[in-house]
């Protein structure tokens, strides 16, 4: 274990940074961080010394850089008239570093509302971050080394592939998400972690699943969690990511519903758990980039391990992007605030279920030569095209049926079918296949 006293990777650190490094000694988060990890603080600059202002400063308040009249914000009627019922503090205003404190907090009673199995367990207060897509960056910057060891299943979002592999320098190994009876492929997982032979390991999981829409069905689910035990107690450092970018949106009644992060919150000293979430999906705000990062370990000791560790978060959020969209979290809040929410997502998810329930309807009816991997949650299903490029029938299906696809390795075609009213799903599917057909 690396001495926080005398850090070979940066022996001028910052006092504050050495502080929190001590506070994090002996813990998973500790054992974890990479070289900008164990740098990052949230400094006592401007942001912190405005934050006491406006607490404290009572009678006049010359600290951030805007600029006011009468207390608020000033602002240009041409942009301010089009956002009529929000006051100036709530559009115009920096956010805190951490996001808004109330919808932090509502975002964190909500996760445990659909997250039963969090009830009375320790985690950290939901920190936002602008989008998932930055709360990945930002868990790559802390946690993250060149040569580091990230799993993944073999179908993922591509976008992990940039940022951590790319950016990073990390090495991506993947195992086969199905067996070939359509199951979770959990012993290729197994298998990977023990070739492994302990150490430090990220394993990012994302599920709904992009692409496929598969979800672990309860039975998978439990398994899943006891090879990751299995994998603490045998003395890999692991560092949990579960991107929940689709969570809620399950169609089936034997899914496990829970994040994974519900149960690995507390499951073994060895595990640092990250839930990434955010409204974007859940709340259909997909140009809102409001995200948030919310971390627990049995391997966390208190509130000072939790609040150090936010803090090194914070830090690498005020050197990243500052804070997220004000006036975006300001929306998120009043929307969850509204007696009519519970309703309006019951709503939504009834008109995503029935696009589920119809693509399968159809597919079950369908002939042709292309196969729908697993699917049961998310926005997404995908074909396996065989011998057939994925790219090829693409290509076509734009230019010469006018419809819109995503090949993937060039094996795998997936359809957003979240995105196509469920009138037109049947001219969607009949299309793709015939298209197939005509070219095998």
């Amino acid at each position: 274990m690396t001495d926080p006293a005398v850090d070979p990777y940066y022996p001028d650190m910052n006092e504050s940074a050495r502080q929190l490094n001590i506070s994090l000694e002996g813990t998973i988060v500790g054992k974890l961080l990479s070289a900008t990890g164990r740098r990052m603080y949230f400094p006592r600059g401007i942001v912190a010394q405005s934050g006491e202002a406006k607490k404290h400063a009572h009678r006049l308040n010359a600290t951030a850089g805007i600029a006011t009249q009468g207390g608020q914000p000033l602002f240009l009627t041409p942009i301010r008239e089009n956002i009529p019922h929000l006051p100036p503090e709530e559009i115009f205003s920096y956010a805190t570093t951490a996001g808004h404190p109330r919808l932090r907090e509502l975002w964190l009673r909500e996760m445990v509302e659909k997250n039963p199995s969090l009830k009375d367990k320790k985690t950290s207060l939901p920190i936002v971050v602008s989008g998932l897509t930055h709360g990945l960056s930002l868990l790559a910057d802390l946690f993250v080394e060149a040569g580091d060891t990230v799993i993944l299943p073999d179908l993922f979002w591509g976008n992990y592939r940039l940022i951590f592999e790319d950016r990073m320098g990390a090495h991506l190994l993947t195992f086969p998400l199905f067996t070939t009876a359509g199951a979770l492929n959990l012993e290729a997982l197994e298998r990977l972690l023990k070739e492994l032979k302990g150490g430090k390991v990220i394993l990012l999981l994302n599920f709904p699943n992009n692409p496929t829409g598969y979800s672990p069905n309860k039975s998978e689910g439990k398994q899943l969690l006891d090879l990751l035990w299995r994998a603490g107690e045998a003395g890999t450092q692991l560092l949990l990511i579960t991107d929940d970018a689709y969570f809620g949106l399950f169609y089936e009644q034997d899914i496990y519903s829970q994040s994974l992060f519900a149960e690995a919150a507390d499951l073994h000293e060895n595990i640092l758990a990250v839930k990434v979430d955010g409204a974007t999906k859940e709340n259909l705000v997909w140009g809102f980039r409001v995200g948030f990062l919310t971390f627990a370990s049995r391997g966390l000791h208190g509130e000072e391990d939790y609040t150090a560790l936010t803090q090194k978060v914070m830090g690498a959020v005020r050197c990243s992007v500052s804070n997220s969209s004000s006036l975006s979290q300001s929306l998120v809040l009043r929307g969850m605030q509204s007696p009519a929410y519970g309703e309006e997502k019951k709503r939504v998810f009834a008109i995503l279920r029935e696009r589920y329930l119809r693509s399968r309807q159809i597919l079950e009816a369908l002939p042709g030569p292309l196969r729908a991997l697993p699917f049961n949650s998310g926005y997404f299903l995908s074909f396996d095209t065989g011998a057939l490029s994925a790219e090829r029938l693409r290509k076509i299906l734009l230019k010469d049926k006018g419809i819109g696809t995503i090949s993937i390795q060039d094996r795998y075609l997936r359809v957003a079918y979240s995105s196509v009213d469920v009138e037109k799903l049947e001219d969607l599917y009949k299309t793709i296949m015939q298209t197939a057909s005509d070219l095998s």
